[in-house]
């Protein structure tokens, strides 16, 4: 089984590029954003499923910024800062074709509620395996993160690989027995794919 990360792996993700965004459609200052909803602890709240609906998500959000942002609003602020990385998800496609493949990404419900829209590549081939942490409790790398997504497809550690851009995320997927490969860049802002294939074809072959 392949777990992959969505941001900074299936699909680059620059925060300078949401924030703009997201200020433009509420007419509130980036810095208020920021300081209101990111360092208030509000999106963290999110992604360990606090706010456990997108309804719930966005009337906090009007409470904390005083703009009543739709789910529309937030997919459109959430999508100017995703750019899909073909190679990787051309990986996940092969993946596909070897075993099960989930998403397991640190990301609040809104998020997964907008997958579709957002990334219609992957949700083509993920389906309904669209894990996020405000579904489990708890984000990357806390080890129940991994523990309860492993119990969701009743598989042992040892069977699985995480692909993520996080060396942490990895090493706490490691901690629990599963295996990871951490995707990095290059220089010039490419991805490792192959690297990412090697690791695969390794893991494959070394699991019965």
């Amino acid at each position: 089984m392949f777990f992959f990360d969505c941001d900074k792996t299936l699909y680059d993700y620059d925060f300078r590029k949401r924030l703009p965004a997201l200020s433009r459609l509420t007419g509130v200052s980036q810095y208020r954003l920021a300081k209101q909803w990111w360092v208030g602890g509000h999106e963290a709240a999110a992604n360990i499923g606090e706010y456990p609906t997108s309804d719930d998500y966005l009337a906090v959000f009007a409470e904390v910024t005083g703009y009543p942002l739709s789910l529309e609003e937030w997919r459109e602020a959430r999508a100017a800062a995703m750019t899909p990385v073909p190679g990787v998800l051309a990986t996940l496609a092969r993946a596909a074709t070897l075993g099960t493949v989930s998403l397991l990404s640190n990301n609040p419900i809104p998020f997964r509620d907008s997958f579709a829209q957002l990334a219609p590549e992957a949700a083509a081939l993920l389906g309904e395996n669209d894990l996020v942490s405000a579904v489990l409790g708890a984000e990357k790398p806390e080890p129940r993160v991994y523990t309860r997504a492993l119990s969701r497809y009743g598989v042992a550690p040892g069977r699985t690989m995480l692909i993520d851009d996080s060396a942490a995320n990895c090493a706490g997927a490691e901690a629990v027995g599963m295996h990871a490969f951490q995707l990095t860049k290059d220089a010039s802002g490419a991805f490792d794919v192959a690297g990412l294939d090697a690791a695969v074809d390794a893991f494959v072959a070394a699991t019965p």
